[in-house]
């Protein structure tokens, strides 16, 4: 094996994880050294360090913003718009219209993606929202995540055109701007998509500023970061954050199974709330 650039110590394996873990709540096994490695390095090659606990002394130094910045490079932000369908699928042929009559007092839906990444996921389920909630609805989509540069980019909503391989040619007509020129290759989301998502930043570690329930919750492809109990605490307030029988849609490779009892399994890693 060829020698590493920068001196990778177990101590400094092992701050790593202590520092993912207490900001924010990712379990780091053993097996993900060199990953931990490989990400990190491109780091402290940018800030001109020689090792990683000098790098790690910095972090620890400069607070939040560069906490964020260690997170960010060793988890994956790679999405796309309506990856995984089926959760879209249901929420506009069976979630949508049940919440229709099941809010017809208030005509509100609120949804919330928590670790929007860097917009796709939000901005499929405004798409949704506006193609299956009726004129005179105040439908909206709180979209979360923890870096807030993937934040600003679901704000601006400009992506490549390859991100769109899960969208019908209708729906890129009626929701999306072709970028000329220079921008050729690039999408823009229409306004009006753009008005239905408030994005903020958000740990899920930390206190939530949520003031009202939510309908529905998207949170897919986050929890395979953490370890049992902080899924257990994160699925119990997600419980508490959503209306009665509100659902929960997770990853593809995620369960809430021996984890949280308030949600019954209707199948395809969609959750109802139960209790």
């Amino acid at each position: 094996m060829s020698e590493r650039e920068f001196i990778f110590t177990d101590k400094d394996f092992k701050r790593v994880q202590k520092i993912a873990y207490d900001f924010a709540g990712i379990d780091l096994n053993d097996s993900k050294n060199n990953l931990v490695y490989n990400r990190l390095a491109k780091r402290i090659r940018f800030l001109g360090m020689s090792a990683f606990h000098e790098y790690l002394d910095y972090v620890e130094q400069q607070g939040e913003s560069e906490f964020i910045h260690l997170i960010n490079s060793i988890t994956t932000n790679l999405t796309f718009f309506f990856r995984e369908n089926h959760h879209f699928e249901y929420l506009a042929n069976s979630v949508i219209p049940e919440l229709l009559k099941k809010n017809a007092t208030t005509k509100k839906i609120r949804i919330w993606s928590a670790g929007c990444s860097t917009g796709e996921e939000p901005y499929s389920i405004a798409i949704v929202l506006k193609e299956s909630v009726p004129a005179g609805w105040d439908a909206k989509v709180i979209a979360t995540d923890l870096d807030s540069n993937v934040v600003n980019t679901g704000m601006t909503g400009v992506y490549k055109v390859d991100r769109l391989k899960g969208i019908s040619e209708e729906r890129k007509n009626r929701w999306f701007m072709k970028g000329e020129g220079s921008k050729a290759g690039f999408v823009k989301t229409k306004k009006e998509l753009q008005g239905a998502i408030e994005f903020g930043q958000l740990n899920l570690m930390d206190s939530w500023p949520f003031k009202e329930c939510f309908d529905v919750i998207f949170c897919r492809n986050v929890v395979i970061y953490f370890d049992k109990p902080t899924q257990s605490k994160l699925f119990n307030r997600y419980a508490e954050q959503l209306s009665n029988e509100g659902h929960l849609m997770v990853g593809h490779s995620e369960s809430l199974y021996k984890v949280c009892d308030r949600f019954e399994l209707l199948g395809q890693t969609i959750y109802k709330k139960i209790k």
